[in-house]
């Protein structure tokens, strides 16, 4: 105690700094509110609009317009960026929370088969192709610490991976989630998310030590025992919780346990070495699970979220983005390459396996678009690989391309395939049950 006397108070943020990042947040979601409603306004989801305003703000557009005023507004130091990816990671948390709410379990025992092959076939056709395409691409996209196969497996992960954000909030613009097509779409993308994270263990492994079997065998026995909790005691121990939270006199107590359990859900999934995401869906899934007990608290929750928490983290992932060395012709060449593979594998990955599971052309059709989507989990994952040495500032770019124009051809290619679908008196009551969600 006399030690933490002694050294006085704890140093806060300093008036610049804080300054920075009012004026920030305030000009990131301005831009990005006020793009998704023009990608409203041309029949696109928002949150093309939202991944847009981050672009424009970014090095590609305001850095090179402005430099002296996006120098100071943006600055490249990190302990500023820090400061709003934390924020834009908590809404990030939150809306993968309410999309695992929204997920169906009795539609998943009902279509567990049809599930499978889409996951199935849309995580290994892409996976080959990207590999395929690793190995032959000039080594010149090759980072330091690469080796020719390791560098292929990261490029195959990066082709197979879907963005369940993104999935999520396009699914939900359009009013998508509650129909059976986009519920297995979010199964399918979820399980695509799950295999494509363990993938980057193996590839984080091979980078830093080899290829050693340790690391991998213990991240997946990791997912099994966080899987096994979710269903033995996650489940459980939330409805016992919630439902005396429902109990109180202030309903408030209830949002607050429902973010608390979707923080601590996510942080013992990055404890363990796994996204923090897949701990938030879980979270999401298993208070949706509870009916009204987990929902009712939820939804006070999801304005919130919805209209200022998710597209503020979709512009600060926008900011991420350089398109100035696409001007560079191999890289240019290579981004045009990648990203023909990426989105034919997919199509034809989801579409094989929706077949498969006996579904009809216009669902397999649906579904293999909707899992296009690589989006800001492609950021992470390219961000993650520039840190390993595994791509180069060519490579990253070239990801990072695939990520923003799968997000954009989503939205058309499923308004495309699902217009003539019917809606179903099933997907009338799962609207209407979780419009309040």
């Amino acid at each position: 105690m006399v030690t933490l006397l002694a050294a006085g108070p704890m140093p806060g943020i300093s008036h610049h700094q804080m300054l920075l990042l009012l004026l920030q947040f305030a000009v990131l979601l301005t831009s990005a509110v006020l793009l998704g409603r023009l990608a409203t306004w041309l029949r696109m989801p928002a949150v093309v609009g939202e991944l847009a305003a981050g672009v424009l703000l970014g090095p590609s557009v305001f850095a090179n317009l402005l430099p002296g005023l996006s120098g100071w507004l943006l600055p490249r130091d990190p302990s500023q960026l820090h400061l709003v990816s934390a924020v834009a990671q908590f809404g990030v948390l939150l809306l993968v929370a309410l999309t695992g709410a929204h997920i169906d379990l009795e539609l998943f025992r009902r279509k567990g088969r049809a599930i499978g092959y889409v996951s199935a076939g849309s995580v290994l056709l892409p996976l080959a192709l990207g590999i395929g395409v690793g190995l032959v691409v000039p080594a010149t996209l090759r980072g330091p610490e690469a080796d020719r196969a390791t560098f292929a497996l990261f490029m195959g992960i990066a082709v197979a991976i879907s963005a369940l954000p993104v999935i999520a909030k396009t699914l939900l613009d359009m009013r998508l989630l509650h129909r059976d097509v986009g519920q297995l779409i979010i199964g399918s993308a979820a399980v695509s998310d799950i295999v494509g994270w363990l993938l980057l263990s193996i590839v984080s492994a091979m980078a830093a030590t080899g290829v050693e079997a340790g690391p991998v065998v213990r991240t997946v026995a990791y997912l099994i025992a966080v899987l096994a909790f979710t269903a033995v005691v996650g489940r459980p121990l939330a409805r016992a919780v919630l439902t005396r939270a429902g109990s109180e006199k202030h309903p408030e107590s209830g949002i607050a346990i429902i973010v608390v359990l979707v923080i601590a859900s996510a942080a013992g999934t990055h404890a363990l070495g796994m996204e923090p995401i897949l701990g938030a869906f879980l979270c999401g899934l298993v208070v949706g699970s509870l009916g009204s007990t987990g929902r009712k608290p939820l939804s006070a929750a999801r304005p919130f979220v919805m209209s200022v928490l998710a597209p503020l983290f979709f512009a600060t992932a926008g900011l991420q983005v350089d398109l100035g060395a696409l001007v560079r012709p191999e890289v240019f060449l290579a981004g045009v390459g990648i990203l023909a593979v990426a989105v034919v594998s997919k199509l034809a990955g989801g579409y094989v396996g929706a077949r498969m599971g006996r579904l009809g052309h216009g669902e397999a059709l649906a579904i293999g678009a909707g899992l296009n989507a690589r989006g800001v989990v492609e950021i992470v994952l390219a961000t993650v690989g520039l840190q390993l040495g595994v791509l180069t500032t060519a490579s990253y770019t070239v990801i990072i391309l695939v990520a923003v124009v799968t997000s954009m051809m989503a939205p058309p290619m499923l308004r495309y395939a699902t217009r003539g679908i019917p809606t179903t008196s099933d997907e009338v009551r799962r609207e209407r049950e979780f419009s309040a969600v």
